[in-house]
């Protein structure tokens, strides 16, 4: 009688092959303020793993995802400041200060002195220290973005059905994941058919 129980519980392989090869549910609205409270309505409802394609930005769009403010800014701030102390290092060991160093090959700095002005002078790092400030924190800012949103990734389940073609034209979609702990494939259609779509389908992976 425990064995039967047990077999029962099991979810079938036809079952577990179906989410594996389902990338998961869309819903398809017709206007900004549509799509607007479908987000409003499944951060709502807890999901997590869910996401809103849209064909242009709609204002206000990330606060009823949920999304929290991205912390790139941060990296990007440290990597500027990281530029600059690198930029104030590079030119005073280089022109005002002879300290030798081991850099893979010896390295020597040369007290270089004109017309009798000072070995360290701000005014004079200036231009550097800004140029460098400016591409260690612009490179940064596009590394980190590339890699925080998992780019480059040349194919995606959505380039797949037919009816999110549209996607950069009049419509926008939800999108939510089997990957989310929430998702039940008949719940979550059910959920999304509340919203009052023009369509709800499901993506194969």
């Amino acid at each position: 009688m425990t064995q039967m129980t047990m077999a029962t519980n099991e979810p079938s392989q036809e079952t577990t092959d179906s989410t594996q090869q389902t990338y998961g549910v869309f819903a398809e609205f017709t206007s900004p303020s549509k799509i607007f409270k479908a987000a409003e309505a499944v951060h709502a409802a807890g999901y997590r793993w869910w996401d809103c394609l849209v064909p242009f930005p709609v204002h206000g769009l990330d606060r009823a995802m949920g999304i929290k403010p991205t912390v790139l800014p941060i990296i990007v701030f440290f990597a500027g400041l990281t530029g600059t102390m690198v930029a104030l290092f590079l030119q005073i060991y280089t022109n005002s200060i002879e300290l030798p160093l081991w850099l893979l090959v010896p390295v020597t700095g040369y007290q270089f002195e004109v017309s009798g002005k000072p070995l360290i002078s701000a005014p004079a790092f200036i231009p550097v220290a800004f140029e460098m400030t400016i591409l260690f924190a612009c490179l940064t800012a596009v590394g980190a973005m590339f890699v925080m949103n998992g780019l480059p990734r040349l194919y995606h389940p959505v380039f797949r059905h037919p009816r999110l073609m549209r996607l950069s034209d009049d419509r926008f979609f939800v999108v939510i994941e089997t990957r989310d702990p929430k998702y039940v494939r008949g719940e979550t259609e059910a959920f999304l058919e509340s919203l009052d779509p023009e369509a709800v389908d499901r993506l194969e992976a």
